[in-house]
């Protein structure tokens, strides 16, 4: 009789620990199933860069014509504004060339500022649109998205560059939206081929830069100073 009863007690507690886990895997599976839809899909937004603080400002630095002979000059700076600090890419354009320089630069005027680059890659294939929210002097600015290497000859060690105008109003803040579709590939400022298509899964880097001689209907453009006030930098969804 006792053994009947141990026997009868150890199928009640297998069945009891099969029970517990056939409950954990039902709750599990009814988790899964009621997932919200925000769980499933990334958000509609996502910041990619802020310019609020000294440290973000760390992330990119300047280059310019004066690299290789010329007389441009740029800075990158915080200022302090309400209710947030916000970047601020300022300088002067020159068209000046030093003949002595050891550079045989064909044309000057240009500066820029670029990220360094991440660690490993940012992934933007959710996304279609690039935002900056910016507050410019009326000149035309270029956007530059940087990808792994996959369109150059296996030679060259530069990322794939893609680039697109952005003209920005004087005076008040602006956000400027860019479909990703708008940047073009282009090799040391030149489309290449507007055939190719961005892999925004494989971003390494961004720049914005000013050119003197870049300008769009309306857009000031020459030798000067310049000045573009940046808050964010953020990719969008836009579509569905």
């Amino acid at each position: 009789m006792l053994l009947f009863k141990g026997v009868v007690y150890a199928q009640r507690r297998k069945m009891s620990r099969f029970r517990a886990l056939w409950k954990s895997s039902f709750d599990a599976a009814k988790r899964a199933l009621t997932w919200n839809l925000e769980d499933l899909v990334p958000p509609a937004e996502r910041y990619i860069f802020s310019f609020g603080s000294k440290q973000e400002l760390k992330k990119w630095h300047l280059y310019s014509d004066s690299e290789y002979g010329g007389f441009s000059s740029a800075s990158l700076e915080i200022k302090e504004n309400e209710p947030t600090p916000s970047g601020v890419f300022s300088g002067s354009l020159s068209l000046d060339v030093d003949k002595s320089a050891k550079w045989n630069i064909q044309r000057s005027g240009f500066c820029g500022m670029r990220s360094k680059k991440f660690d490993g890659f940012i992934d933007l294939d959710s996304y279609d649109t690039i935002a900056l929210r910016m507050k410019g002097d009326g000149r035309c600015y270029i956007s530059t998205i940087y990808t792994e290497n996959w369109v150059n000859s296996p030679g060259q060690q530069e990322d794939n560059s893609w680039q697109a105008f952005i003209f920005v109003p004087q005076g008040n803040w602006y956000v400027a939206k860019i479909p990703l579709a708008r940047y073009l590939p282009t090799w040391r400022g030149n489309v290449i081929d507007s055939e190719l298509e961005m892999n925004p899964s494989r971003i390494v880097g961004m720049s914005i830069s000013v050119n003197a001689e870049a300008a769009v209907p309306g857009s000031k453009y020459g030798p000067g100073d310049f000045c573009l006030e940046i808050d964010w930098i953020k990719a969008l969804r836009r579509q569905s």
